[in-house]
């Protein structure tokens, strides 16, 4: 295997996104609590005493958890026998977020840690975490909160079609040099909240939307399942 530094999404570079270090190392914690591997904890130790550094839970339940990394450097030339610390490859934490998801995901890599390694505070958070997002972000359909979506501002960005070429989308719409985003999917104006994004990309505020994403539901479903089952 090749290092890819940004191996799902390129715009914006998906190693950015707390969200796939949250995933990952989840992934590592469970095989760690099945397994004791030394190997495994001694990389869990390290990253969940930085994740935890980096996570504040407030007396409401309320908190903030890392949501954009920044990278700087380069891991060391892979070398099998002897590997390298990766002293040159740093991260900062260049903004945090409430999302539930990824908080969900967060909780269970600390849940399955803090049943194996026996970490008071790995523990505390995971049910901090929990408790947070149960307590003050149900609704009628599930556990979300309300985001400001900036990112509707690519709705304006052009769709590179070669010159000469022009052609129709299957719903009718007319592709050309000219085409963008939202152009070649008229269908998103149908869409009972369209307004919000039409008033943004004409100099209005950002839109705000609460989304209810199947993967975040399931997230925080297993992650409550998971606390319960080890830790409880």
């Amino acid at each position: 295997m090749y290092y890819d530094e940004k191996p799902v999404y390129h715009d914006p570079p998906s190693n950015q996104w707390f969200g796939f270090q949250a995933w990952s190392m989840e992934r590592v914690a469970e095989y760690y609590q099945q397994s004791g591997d030394a190997k495994a904890k001694a990389v869990l130790d390290k990253w969940v005493d930085w994740a935890l550094s980096k996570t504040t839970v407030n007396p409401d339940g309320t908190f903030l958890i890392p949501s954009t990394l920044q990278w700087s450097g380069q891991p060391d030339t892979w070398n099998a026998t002897s590997p390298g610390a990766n002293t040159g490859l740093h991260v900062t934490v260049a903004d945090y977020t409430n999302d539930v998801g990824v908080a969900a995901a967060y909780a269970r890599t600390l849940t399955y840690y803090a049943a194996r390694s026996g970490d008071t505070e790995a523990k505390t958070t995971a049910k901090a975490l929990l408790d947070g997002m149960w307590n003050n972000n149900q609704d009628a359909l599930g556990i979300a909160v309300p985001e400001t979506r900036t990112d509707y501002n690519r709705f304006d960005d052009a769709v590179y079609v070669p010159s000469g070429w022009t052609g129709t989308m299957p719903n009718g719409d007319a592709i050309s040099a000219s085409s963008t985003f939202a152009s070649i999917r008229s269908f998103y104006e149908d869409d009972p909240s369209w307004s919000k994004i039409e008033g943004y990309l004409a100099g209005g505020a950002a839109p705000v939307f609460t989304y209810h994403r199947f993967w975040a539901q399931a997230d925080i479903a297993m992650a409550m399942g998971s606390y319960a089952e080890l830790l409880e």
